[in-house]
């Protein structure tokens, strides 16, 4: 295939079936193939390209925090309790696809951030669109929103979201300013999207911390029906440098 066309596919941003071209070029295993295999091997490595560069940009826009975690790497110790059934249904992703939700609490270092950020991975593997964030970061965001004339926008742009992680909720007190907003990103999102949540306080406790019955009642009702529940057991694991 001569230059010419090569650079024509460039222009069609047909680039993995340019590395394809390429590469058979100098094989002698594809100068044995007929017509009909080696255009078939070209789609397939332009479709494998676009996969990867998708998931690619799905990753870099997550902003995980452990950007490196993954399911494959989860401690399974037998002092976590963690329920491998469970864990086996999140990885697959039907949570997302019903829009359900999923709370992770237990102590601090004991692997709460890592797994929500593996699932999170596994999540944008398979194609869904995901955005970490801390609570207070969540909620500072949104308080200068408010002043920008932004909140209204951001609110919209988090309600695209297949799956928004919130990590650290209820680790310090927690004003009207913030119960509205999380009310309002929440409501956004019931029955259509998925929310996940990490929390040091387990989640009986979550309508006191919230210290208003009212407003406590609607956005419990928004994050913990349709949720699954992860509590995580067992001493730190930071002291092992495995936080997973």
């Amino acid at each position: 295939m001569n230059e010419h066309t090569l650079n024509q596919l460039r222009i069609l941003r047909l680039d993995g079936m340019v590395r394809a071209v390429e590469e058979q070029a100098t094989s002698t295993a594809a100068a044995a193939l007929g017509f009909d295999e080696r255009l078939s091997l070209l789609v397939q490595r332009e479709v494998a390209w676009r996969d990867d560069r998708r998931v690619a940009r799905l990753l870099k826009a997550a902003k995980l925090k452990v950007s490196t975690a993954c399911v494959e790497d989860i401690n399974w110790r037998p002092s976590r309790a963690l329920d491998q059934p469970l864990m086996t249904a999140l990885a697959g992703g039907d949570w997302i696809r019903n829009a359900q939700n999923l709370l992770i609490t237990g102590a601090t270092g004991c692997g709460k951030t890592w797994l929500g950020c593996a699932l999170a991975h596994q999540a944008a593997r398979s194609g869904f669109s995901v955005l970490y964030t801390r609570a207070g970061r969540l909620f500072d965001e949104l308080h200068v929103a408010h002043g920008d004339g932004s909140f209204a926008r951001r609110l919209a742009q988090l309600a695209k979201l297949d799956l928004l992680v919130i990590d650290d909720f209820a680790i310090s007190p927690m004003g009207a300013p913030e119960r509205n907003d999380l009310l309002e990103v929440l409501d956004d999102r019931v029955g259509t999207r998925s929310t996940l949540l990490t929390s040091q306080l387990p989640v009986n406790a979550w309508h006191t911390y919230l210290d208003d019955p009212t407003l406590a009642d609607a956005i419990l009702d928004r994050i913990v029906h349709s949720s699954h529940k992860i509590a995580l057991k067992g001493t730190s694991l930071r002291d092992q440098k495995e936080d997973k």
